[in-house]
């Protein structure tokens, strides 16, 4: 088990419980995940499942009752890690089972996890958990309807997603607002973004983004955000369409 930083009371504390420690090793050295860590705006604290395994091989699953394919992660294994994870983070956090069951990874839901105080992460490997420790979790988050050999990348996922909403973490806080799934766009994509050069084989950065009328340049990213978010993802538009075919409010 190790900390990558000081405790702070301004810090979010996130604990993660992997068989894999090793894979979040560049993880939390890049970008603003790195700069978040060493500020210590956010603690990571890994817990190595291993520890907490049966045996000479330490072992933390077995076959599954009933007979069929695969390994289940024992239970008792995995709520021996979760009991020291907490300790390790000062007390009782919002337990999140990562498995391809859950709810969603979304926007809104990184955004509200951002007030906690502790998160712990629950990656798991091999067939599957023990349906037993599911009674030991309050939340279950999925990437989406695929399924991958382990819960570290949707972990990685849900850290830099959620982290990315504390105050502090990001250099401009406004890059939060006015993207894409924030509630400033209504849920839905972002505008297209253009930076130089003017023009490149034929292609030109639209002349209202260079008018310098801050109205008209903010209608029109209003207007390309529901363009794209209808034609891209309409399942984002929450109300019926309007007579002008699109889905603003």
């Amino acid at each position: 088990m190790e900390s990558s930083s000081e405790s702070s009371g301004a810090a979010l504390r996130i604990g993660v419980v992997t068989l894999f420690p090793e894979l979040f090793d560049s993880f939390k050295k890049t970008s603003f995940v790195g700069r978040a860590l060493q500020s210590g705006l956010v603690e990571l604290t890994m817990v190595h499942l291993r520890s907490f395994g049966l045996g000479q091989h330490q072992s933390v699953d077995d076959t599954p009752y009933g007979g069929g394919s695969g390994m289940v992660m024992r239970v008792d294994c995995m709520v021996r890690a979760i009991h020291e994870a907490e300790v390790a983070l000062g007390g009782r956090a919002r337990r999140i089972l990562l498995t391809p069951q859950g709810e969603r990874l979304s926007g809104v839901m990184a955004r509200a996890q951002a007030s906690e105080e502790r998160l712990l992460l629950i990656c798991g490997r091999y067939e599957g958990f023990d349906e037993r420790i599911r009674d030991y979790v309050d939340h279950e988050v999925s990437l989406g309807d695929f399924v991958l050999t382990g819960g570290e990348i949707p972990a990685m996922a849900l850290i830099e997603a959620t982290i990315r909403f504390r105050p502090g973490v990001l250099g401009n806080q406004e890059s939060v607002t006015e993207e894409s799934f924030s509630t400033e766009l209504d849920g839905g994509l972002e505008y297209p973004q253009y930076t130089r050069p003017m023009e490149y084989e034929g292609r030109s950065v639209p002349e209202v983004l260079r008018s310098g009328d801050h109205g008209k340049i903010k209608a029109w990213r209003r207007e390309q955000s529901q363009k794209r978010t209808l034609e891209r993802r309409p399942d984002l538009c929450a109300q019926p369409l309007n007579t002008n075919g699109d889905c603003s409010k």
